[in-house]
């Protein structure tokens, strides 16, 4: 099925439906929109047919200088049988010939009364988030902080008793068990929540209980930036892990690289804290503080005196 069709253009944005009713179930298939000035000169040499065409002023205004046989053929030629829809904006008038034209390849003719810039710029907006690169993760994802962090492990290790405790904090869930992520830039990634399960909770032995009914509003989010990986793993005696923070360890998540983090679990350790403190840390790192750089700085003064003295 495609992701966005026509008629969820004419919803979103309340658009007025002149022309071409039966194809308002044609597949956008792309965020870039076209503003068909040369086509309309006459200069179809590299028409972008499968865009969505936005006519403003500009356009309108040339092809009302036309003679009567150059305005036919310029509208047939620019209706399509693969063109998603053409808007006329500003509320100005739509030709005679568009209409002709649409529905004979029911080419869907639509009408805004938003200047042709800012529909542009919203329907870009709007394409972009809908056509972006998805995929689905298996996981828990906390706004701690205001950084989103996505909380990976086996199943058992304690992720959704983690995201509880971080609740209880103050901090808000954005998803347990299921994270869907959108790419929307190309170092952007946007986690929300299945529809199904928005706002719940799986606690083993409790059952599924509401984060919003719960805790309130204000405990739930429906989407956010990930920005910082934690990797919930069972502590391993023979495993090395990292005392330091030096290396930053990455996760490629569809095409973007994201810091993360891998923390050993056994009884005793209070997960929450630990995350909500290097989220905190994190933040820092952002802002050009890394404690564990400085310290390695002094330590190498330290030595580097040391050396000096005893000469």
């Amino acid at each position: 099925m495609p992701k966005v069709v026509t008629k969820d253009l004419i919803e979103k944005f309340t658009l007025e439906l002149i022309s071409g009713e039966e194809g308002v179930n044609r597949p956008i298939t792309t965020s870039d929109i076209s503003r068909p000035a040369l086509e309309i000169a006459g200069y179809f040499d590299y028409y972008p047919a499968e865009r969505l065409q936005l006519l403003g002023k500009t356009e309108l205004s040339f092809f009302e200088k036309l003679n009567k046989d150059d305005r036919k053929i310029r509208m047939e030629r620019l209706c399509t049988d693969i063109t998603p829809g053409i808007i006329v904006t500003r509320e100005m008038d739509v030709p005679v010939e568009l209409i002709e034209a649409a529905e004979q390849e029911s080419v869907p003719v639509m009408k805004s009364n938003m200047k042709t810039t800012r529909l542009s710029s919203r329907i870009t907006n709007f394409l972009e988030s809908k056509l972006a690169p998805t995929t689905a993760v298996h996981g828990v994802l906390v706004d701690i902080y205001g950084v989103g962090v996505l909380i990976t492990g086996k199943s058992g290790v304690g992720k959704s008793e983690t995201a509880l405790e971080l609740v209880k904090r103050g901090h808000r869930l954005v998803a347990d068990d299921c994270v869907e992520i959108r790419q929307e830039d190309h170092d952007t990634l946007v986690g929300n929540p299945p529809e199904l399960i928005e706002h719940l909770l799986e606690i083993r032995g409790l059952g599924i209980i509401n984060v919003m009914t719960l805790f309130g509003a204000g405990a739930v989010r429906n989407y956010k930036r990930i920005s910082l990986v934690i990797h919930l793993e069972l502590w391993d005696q023979y495993k090395q892990y990292d005392r330091l923070g030096l290396d930053e360890e990455k996760m490629k998540i569809i095409d973007t690289e994201l810091t993360k983090l891998t923390i050993p679990v056994r009884p005793g350790r209070n997960l929450a804290v630990i995350i909500e403190v290097a989220a905190m840390n994190f933040r820092l790192k952002r802002m050009g503080m890394n404690a564990a750089q400085q310290f390695t700085e002094k330590l190498s003064d330290v030595i580097e005196y040391g050396e000096h003295e005893e000469m």
